[in-house]
């Protein structure tokens, strides 16, 4: 089962027992918005019958929906509680990072410009054996965030992985600034323009017993100005290793450190510095900031937007509705392994997103 499937299993497993104490951890995380108001109505009625519910979530408008109070967490230690009635996500975001955060971003007017990724046709086999992509077709144009909205579950994984060439095809083309890459390796595809951000950064992003440095330099090791011939330039690894952790504010001890010291947010920070420093012209970032605090996901959002600006066509996969209504100009929807409709990102509305990502197939053309 897939990770958002297990969570469902787990979530029916504990309405099913009835239990006294409910702990919920982002229990909404793989659920169509229809699919979370279902789940708000039964939780409202076990808190009725006596039941206590813990909801521990990152969505700050769910909290506000489904609680009466709310405590916020900041580096393993209690900010502070206060009733829901009267909070804001405002003031709950600045006490999860110390401060003021940034919830609304304001976007330059889109300059679409020519296709630089197109996807025709792409047939790609699951683990299971089965084909998890079936004829899925998509085109991202410079200067465009594309969001890519489903539950987990329904073949973003494989979509992302036989984008970066980490996955065969069984049939359909991938056509990367011009070129066919369909079956070509990873540096084919960063030869030709394209930077990856992994949804596992700790499987396919980064190495964890190597160096913040060594991490910088995958998949570049070999090239100037890191290497000449078959020697390492350790000097100019360094200088480049400093001014990413400058230029990105990552935050570590020194350039030495191991990776796996770091925190989520700034082990992912690495990557999308190292990953943006090649200055690519279409970028896939599959679930960007899962799993790292709101301040991480801010940084991250802005700089997404920053590629944006600067002409980089962008595929964004994420199961966070809020992160792909907030950054996409346009929204496709994908449902086990097809997509059922592409809207614009301005006037897409949740319930719209959510039938669409329960299978329900939209007519609309964005």
């Amino acid at each position: 089962l897939s990770v958002g499937e297990q969570q469902r299993v787990e979530i029916l497993k504990a309405l099913y027992r009835g239990a006294a104490l409910l702990v919920l951890d982002e229990p909404t995380a793989v659920l169509t918005p229809q699919e979370v108001d279902d789940l708000f109505i039964t939780l409202r009625r076990m808190a009725a019958e006596g039941h206590a519910l813990i909801f521990i979530s990152h969505k700050l408008h769910e909290v506000l929906a489904i609680s009466q109070r709310v405590t916020v967490l900041r580096d393993g230690r209690v900010v502070g509680t206060r009733p829901t009635a009267g909070a804001t996500k405002t003031e709950l975001a600045q006490m999860m990072v110390g401060r003021p955060v940034i919830l609304q971003y304001e976007k330059t007017p889109l300059n679409m410009g020519e296709v630089l990724l197109k996807i025709e046709n792409l047939v790609v086999r699951g683990d299971r054996g089965t084909d998890a992509l079936k004829g899925v077709s998509l085109e991202v144009h410079s200067g465009e965030i594309l969001g890519l909205a489903g539950v987990s579950g329904n073949g973003q994984r494989e979509l992302a992985e036989a984008l970066a060439g980490l996955r065969p095809v069984k049939s359909g083309r991938i056509i990367l600034n011009g070129v066919d890459v369909t079956h070509a390796s990873p540096s084919v595809r960063i030869a030709n323009g394209q930077s990856y951000i992994p949804e596992e950064r700790m499987k396919d992003g980064a190495i964890k017993d190597f160096s913040v440095a060594d991490n910088f330099i995958l998949e570049d090791h070999a090239k100037p100005p890191f290497s000449s011939r078959t020697f390492l330039n350790f000097r100019s690894i360094r200088q480049v290793s400093e001014r990413l952790i400058q230029e990105f504010n990552v935050k570590t001890p020194t350039i030495d450190t191991p990776i796996k010291n770091l925190s989520g947010g700034n082990i992912q920070k690495m990557i999308l510095a190292r990953e943006l420093s090649r200055r690519p012209k279409v970028l896939i970032a599959s679930q960007p900031t899962r799993g790292v605090d709101i301040g991480a996901s801010e940084y991250i959002h802005q700089r997404l937007l920053e590629q944006r600006q600067a002409g980089t066509a962008t595929l964004l996969i994420s199961e966070d509705l809020d992160e792909i209504r907030a950054l996409s100009d346009r929204i496709a929807v994908i449902y086990e392994g097809e997509i059922v409709g592409i809207v614009d990102g301005k006037t897409a509305t949740t319930e719209e997103l959510g039938l669409m990502m329960a299978g329900i197939r939209d007519k609309t053309k964005a």
